[in-house]
Formats: structure tokens, sequence, C-alpha cells
């Protein structure tokens, strides 16, 4: 981790103190004034999270974990099928930037769209207003295509990602593959690798910073989604 943190410079802050203090916020969900003495103060922090989230360093650090933690496992670093799906989550009161409603689901608030491997781990994800379009609101994924890894071939999605994402994807060379349960079926069936996807949005609800969404901005939203990847990461490593 070290590597990929800025430490060109001398500094007065421990940025592993800092690295600590945003997987407790995230973890915890408490208030930035409400952060324990223990770690470095908010202001501090807040600044990092703002700075790593919009320079990358953030999705470096992502990406660089889901590799190690791919070749702890005897696997290669870069996934070759990727699953992407949404959840719709309420949105704090008294935010009305990016707020809409899944009437599918009757949820009034954002829509997460996240990109996992087979084994759960978070390559990209975005947030936007819940009465968007799957498929529309994939197509901002398309942009972090360099964050996928080289290796990678195909991405499995469900009948609503059919359309302008699908064009996305063959325009990069990829290939879309459908996998949606039976129409005949009922309740929950899982469906070939996209039951990946659900378990993983079942361990952000461990995360009380993404139970809901709390954020003014969507991007935030996003960033706390890769630190709590990132927290995932580091706990399975011995």
């Amino acid at each position: 981790m070290r590597c990929l943190l800025p430490l060109q410079r001398k500094r007065r802050l421990c940025l592993r103190r800092v690295v600590d203090a945003l997987r407790y916020l995230c973890r915890t969900g408490c208030q930035w004034r409400s952060l324990p003495a223990a770690f470095p103060p908010w202001p501090a922090v807040y600044y990092y999270f703002r700075r790593w989230q919009h320079d990358g360093t953030l999705q470096r650090l992502n990406r660089t974990l889901n590799e190690a933690d791919r070749q702890a496992h005897g696997q290669p670093a870069a996934p070759a099928v990727l699953c992407l799906d949404s959840q719709s989550v309420k949105l704090a009161p008294r935010i009305a930037e990016h707020r809409g409603t899944d009437g599918g689901k009757c949820v009034n608030g954002r829509k997460r769209q996240l990109l996992v491997d087979r084994q759960g781990r978070i390559w990209a994800c975005r947030t936007h207003a819940a009465n968007l379009h799957d498929s529309r609101g994939a197509c901002a994924l398309l942009l972090e295509r360099r964050h996928w890894g080289p290796r990678l071939t195909t991405v499995v999605t469900d009948r609503a990602y059919r359309g302008r994402f699908t064009e996305g994807l063959l325009a990069r060379g990829l290939r879309h593959e459908v996998s949606s349960r039976p129409p005949s079926t009922r309740g929950f069936v899982p469906v070939g690798c996209r039951w990946v996807v659900e378990r993983t949005f079942a361990w952000l609800n461990f995360f009380r910073r993404l139970v809901m969404d709390y954020e003014y901005t969507p991007e935030s939203h996003a960033a706390w989604i890769l630190w709590a990847n990132v927290t995932l990461c580091l706990n399975r490593f011995p």
C-alpha cells in the first residue's frame, strides 16, 4: 500500500492512520465531526478523502488490492469475466440532488451499479438517480475500462442492460452475455455467475455508511463503496 500513497514529501500526518480513519468511517457510519480523537483531525481526513477520490489514488489502490487478493488465492491478477448488476438504495432526507424513484422496486433514492469478478471483488462502481435505466446508467462505467484489467473478454448482466450498454461493450471489443432466470420460476433463484453480485450487495450491508446513501454527490457514495472493497480485501490478507 505504501507504494500507492503519495509519499514523495515529508508529511505531518501518517497516511496509514488516514486510511484507517476512512475505513473506520465506512464501517461505523459515524459523522465526520464524530471521528474519535485517536485518528487524525477530521478536516485532514476529509481532505485526503476528496483528493484521493479525484486524482485516481483510490481507484489505483482498489485495483492493486484486487489483483493482490486474486494472486493470493492462486488466480491471475486480472479477471477475464466480470458481472454487472444494480441495486436501488434510499437517499437520506433533505438531499434533492440526483434523486429519483425506482418504479419497479418502489425505492426513492439512488441506484448503484457494481462491476465485480467471480469472487465478488468490486472493480468499478457508479451511482446515479434511481429512475435512470440500468443500461444508460451503466454507460458511465465504460469510461473506467482501464481499471478492468487487460484479460477481460466478457461482461455478464441481465436483460436490462441490452441496448446502449451492449453497444458500448461491442465497440470496445468485449462480449456481452445475458444471464437471467427462466420466466416460469418464482422467488430467488441463483442464476449463472450473477449471484456473486447479489452477495457483494449483501456484504455492503455490513458497512453502515452504505446501508443508506448519505452523500450529497453520487461520486462520494461510489468512493465509499470502493473503500468498503479495500477493507474486504485487506481483511482477507493473512
